[in-house]
């Protein structure tokens, strides 16, 4: 996988969905930090429809899950079928076995089957009737989450949503891109949502992980890391608030940045870039309020290494 093939994926998810340009980079910047996705927003902003033509343009299998409040883990997972004619079980993979999942409104789902994905995200593997299976490699889950206010949604778990790198929000786009996606459509403008052939293969993604992961990361970008989510802690009043997963997804992320803008090694700049992102769905205010005040004050109070 080229830069000049991340350059082309950019532009496929942008013109898919108009206006989407940071939540584009974002995008991938999850994917090459191998992590996952959360994307939120009220219904009918483009969610899905961004996340729907990053997994096709994807080469591999790609599976889609239209999370509803009669799901069951198995329908997520797989299930064992005893097969009589040879007088033993067969176990039937679920849509979780894939290079990339999407689920698809993941809050309008119950908890317990939201939290059958934490062994899958966070290990890349399912245990099931005793026996744990390798999920296949890269695996990416892509996640679409309504506003918490929206009728018949569910909470999401601390636990699952610490297991997403990062989180995108999606809003409104204001009236002159609203405009140019009106006549987008009106034309015809507006690729189809399989996004045609793939852009990338399985073994140039993995690839391109790999030279992620050897980014320099200097003494003084990990004392800045440590220093914003101790800053983000205090303010957030307790301290279990950011875990050490989460500064270990900021890293990640930073990572992933500095390799998207081809920098030699990750500055203070690209661990900023990334912050908002990886903190934004982990640190939840009591009162139900944004965490965006938090999060831009801690940046603003943490001085660089």
């Amino acid at each position: 996988m080229s830069r000049a093939s991340l350059k082309q994926l950019h532009e496929r998810l942008t013109a898919t969905v108009i206006g989407s340009g940071d939540a584009a980079t974002l995008l991938l910047t999850a994917l090459l930090a191998r992590g996952h996705v959360l994307i939120e927003g009220a219904p009918g902003i483009g969610k899905t429809s961004l996340a729907h033509t990053l997994a096709s343009s994807m080469g591999g299998v790609f599976k889609r899950v239209q999370f509803t409040p009669d799901l069951l883990p198995a329908d997520l997972l797989g299930s064992s079928l005893y097969r009589m004619d040879r007088g033993e079980f067969e176990f039937i993979p679920g849509p979780v076995f894939a290079n990339c999942l999407l689920a698809d409104e993941i809050n309008r789902t119950s908890p317990r089957v939201q939290s059958a994905l934490l062994e899958s995200m966070n290990e890349g593997r399912v245990t099931l009737d005793g026996e744990t299976r390798a999920l296949p490699q890269p695996f990416l889950v892509i996640a679409t989450r309504n506003d918490t206010y929206a009728t018949g949604t569910f909470p999401l778990p601390e636990p699952q949503l610490d297991r997403f790198l990062i989180s995108i929000p999606m809003d409104l786009p204001d009236a002159a891109v609203q405009s140019r996606i009106l006549m987008a459509h009106a034309n015809g403008d507006i690729p189809s949502l399989d996004g045609g052939s793939a852009l990338v293969s399985l073994e140039e993604i993995l690839a391109l992980q790999d030279q992620v992961a050897m980014v320099p990361v200097s003494q003084s970008i990990a004392e800045y890391i440590t220093a914003l989510c101790q800053t983000l802690r205090r303010l957030a009043g307790a301290e279990h608030s950011v875990s050490i997963r989460a500064s270990l997804a900021v890293l990640q992320a930073a990572r992933a940045h500095a390799f998207l803008e081809e920098a030699a090694a990750v500055h203070p700049d690209h661990v900023q870039a990334v912050f908002p992102a990886v903190m934004r769905h982990r640190v939840i205010p009591e009162d139900g309020s944004d965490a965006s005040l938090w999060i831009q004050t801690a940046l603003e109070r943490t001085a660089v290494v």
